[in-house]
């Protein structure tokens, strides 16, 4: 693929066609430029003369990546101490983290890559991969401009942090798990429960800064909350509250303060 096509060329009725992998990654470039540098590789760059690769890109995304995540962590775990934040921390920014995150967004196949590195599988190296998914996540946030940048790259590097925490401990020496709607679904229809139900309540902030708060109900009885800058990342957030509820073989334990209402002469 080393012919990998110019995403400006991409146009139909004047209008850029919306790439599969922005579409899987959940953001749709407004500088189409820069997703195009976040897949190239130096040895492309090499091969053909040039100097811009995906390298600085690279290191500006690891430092978006790792505000992100302390942010999101200090927010999620208030009692934690500063030595087990660190540790979260270390194993959602790793290299065993982003790998397979980008594997899902199938970004190898994406991936502009030299003669060279093509031929000696670059598309499947954990490392190329990693690295690649930080140059994406540094594109998004320049995309997204001064004032919108870090919420464009919360609401995409957010929900592969939800996915690696809600796969649990046992995952640091695993692979990726399914997002956390997904095995709560899974996990609702082992046990013959209907359908986790995501409810929006609530909803505020100006437009360019909203924030969403969704309550997920697990066997007809509302289980946990979340909340998040789109509807999507609060539902996930509400997913894996229900999920770290969830014992091995018994019912979600449910938050007092979600009890439904009692119906009134009872």
């Amino acid at each position: 693929m080393a012919g990998w096509p110019c995403y400006h060329s991409l146009m139909v009725l004047g209008r850029r066609v919306t790439t599969p992998l922005e579409k899987r990654l959940g953001h749709r470039f407004k500088k189409p430029e820069l997703l195009e540098l976040a897949l190239t590789h130096r040895s492309y760059a090499n091969e053909r003369g040039a100097a811009v690769h995906y390298e600085r890109l690279e290191f500006l995304g690891d430092a978006v990546l790792g505000l992100i995540a302390s942010e999101w962590l200090y927010a999620r775990y208030p009692d934690l101490p500063e030595g087990e934040l660190s540790k979260l921390k270390a194993h959602l920014v790793s290299k065993s983290a982003l790998a397979p995150y980008a594997e899902r967004l199938e970004l190898g196949a994406a991936l502009r890559l030299g003669v060279g590195e093509e031929r000696s599988g670059g598309r499947t190296k954990i490392s190329l991969l990693a690295d690649s998914m930080e140059a994406l996540f540094g594109a998004v946030y320049l995309d997204g401009g001064l004032a919108g940048g870090l919420r464009a790259a919360r609401e995409v590097v957010e929900p592969m942090l939800e996915t690696t925490l809600a796969s649990g401990p046992s995952a640091r020496s695993r692979t990726f798990g399914a997002d956390s709607k997904t095995r709560l679904q899974e996990l609702a229809q082992a046990r013959g429960w209907p359908l986790p139900e995501y409810r929006l309540i609530g909803e505020s902030g100006p437009d360019h800064s909203k924030s969403f708060t969704v309550e997920c109900w697990v066997d007809g009885a509302p289980a946990s909350r979340g909340e998040g800058p789109s509807k999507k990342i609060a539902e996930q957030r509400a997913a894996t509250d229900a999920l770290a509820r969830l014992p091995a073989a018994s019912p979600v334990p449910l938050d007092p303060t979600l009890q439904p209402p009692t119906t009134k002469g009872k």
